[in-house]
């Protein structure tokens, strides 16, 4: 999320929160759209050293990258306080925000197809080269930052990423590194009513593993192997379990917005915003915000601006707000970027593929789910679920994506469809290896056991 929101509006009642998801419903035939977020690790390029902030040295840091593609788009900034910590797009499309560790993001527009999200993803590295090249700064394509440790990684000056880095380690072992180590790719989804959420969401968490699996692409920490294939994909089985998994209650009867709300005002508050400050309420309840009895601030009720604030900091595989958010896959290279979105659409937006997902997954049971997430980030597409390897359904998968990509028919100047996207994915499936199996020989072959070869070859090139 690239801004928090400052909409007052008072909660008067619980069903103004399911109002609120409900308002994501595009009926009426209302276009479906497909946005696409990715967070890239800069890296100084004359030494592989991470990119602060500010200035450092007489070199130009992340602060420097955001104001010189604010003068070369024209953005609007986005200040905390007095830092300025991303861009927004003046007519409510694109932004570029700040992770923790400075991974440098862009949250795309909700686009008509992928062809756009392609065209997106041009001008927004078309414009980023030449700012990144002048600070002497590139950006790895890993999932994983590969080698700095956390006290050598970089803080961002985000309010709200001071609190989370103080509550994290009281209810996870590894959250601390998944704020300032990871970096990802999503992809967010419509929905037409509520059945159509239910039906998504359901197809969508039992598959995340699955694309956890084909982007796994973070075997590197501290500078070594660490065993996992998805490393990001580990860090979040501990970071902290009120607000990450699975879902199992989504598949259970009656599911619908009203479930998920009432999901969401369980999971512990982080902060409170009011103007430009943010006050520490972390392991609060929003329930007692909405009475008026927060501990921390009292007498202080709840606005939609705190609800939509607080469910951009819930993290399972599916996240539910006015879309749906794919949350599975690590970072990668830029065919990646294209590859995701190609893959949600084309799964998610033709009817028949989604009515084949569903009966693919409908038999898996909780278990079987929660196992398969558990054994995804050490082996992949070597993982089991109900006696087939992820390999297998993988290929089913993309198989159904790229049927129903086809019979969606948005066609590139060209004349080509989506399904040219899936090709990264469709190589994977073929050669058996993924991009982080790839990068493990190389660090054990042509890299001589030295991560330094990872800052020349997983690269994202400008």
């Amino acid at each position: 999320m690239a801004r928090d929101v400052s909409d007052t509006t008072p909660i008067a009642s619980r069903n103004m929160l399911v109002e609120w998801l409900e308002a994501g419903c595009k009926l009426g035939g209302a276009p479906l759209r497909i946005g696409t977020e990715h967070e890239k690790i800069p890296f100084y390029a004359a030494d592989n050293a991470p990119v602060p902030y500010e200035r450092s040295a007489g070199r130009g840091g992340v602060r420097g990258l955001l104001e010189g593609l604010r003068d070369a788009l024209g953005w609007e900034p986005i200040l905390d306080r007095d830092a300025l910590i991303g861009l927004y797009q003046p007519d409510g499309g694109a932004a570029i925000s700040l992770e923790p560790g400075g991974q440098f993001e862009l949250s795309g527009a909700p686009l008509p197809d992928v062809h756009a999200t392609k065209d997106e993803l041009d001008a927004h590295f078309a414009a980023l080269a030449p700012v990144a090249h002048g600070l002497g700064i590139r950006f790895l394509d890993l999932g994983c930052s590969p080698k700095w440790s956390r006290a050598e990684t970089p803080v961002m000056p985000k309010q709200r990423y001071a609190i989370m880095q103080a509550y994290m380690p009281k209810v996870g072992a590894l959250g601390l590194d998944m704020m300032f180590r990871t970096a990802t790719v999503q992809v967010n989804v419509d929905f037409v009513d509520e059945a159509d959420m239910v039906q998504k969401m359901r197809v969508s968490l039992a598959l995340q593993p699955l694309i956890t699996a084909i982007f796994a692409n973070s075997p590197f920490l501290d500078g070594k192997p660490t065993g996992q294939l998805s490393q990001r994909s580990r860090i979040w089985l501990d970071t902290d379990p009120d607000r990450t998994g699975m879902l199992p209650f989504a598949f259970e009867q009656g599911f619908g917005f009203e479930r998920y709300v009432d999901y969401a005002l369980d999971v512990p508050m982080y902060f409170v915003k009011r103007g430009d400050v943010y006050f520490d309420v972390a392991g609060a309840s929003f329930r007692d915000l909405m009475a008026g009895r927060l501990q921390q601030l009292p007498g202080e009720g709840a606005m939609m601006s705190d609800w939509t604030n607080h469910l951009s900091t819930i993290f399972p595989e599916v996240r539910l707000k006015t879309y749906l958010e794919m949350r599975g896959a690590d970072a990668g290279p830029r065919a990646h970027f294209t590859a995701l979105p190609a893959l949600c659409a084309g799964l998610l937006y033709d009817p028949g593929a989604l009515d084949q997902a569903a009966e693919l997954t409908k038999a898996w049971s909780a278990a079987a789910r929660q196992t398969l997430r558990n054994d995804v980030p050490a082996l992949a597409l070597d993982a089991t679920i109900e006696g087939r390897s992820l390999r297998d359904v993988g290929r089913d998968v993309v198989a159904l994506a790229k049927h129903g990509l086809r019979r969606r028919a948005r066609l590139d100047s060209q004349g080509r469809d989506e399904s040219v996207f899936l090709a990264p994915l469709e190589s994977i499936l073929e050669d058996g290896r993924t991009l982080a199996q790839q990068r493990l020989d190389a660090y054990y072959g042509d890299w001589g056991r030295s991560i330094d070869a990872a800052f020349t070859d997983c690269v994202i090139p400008q």
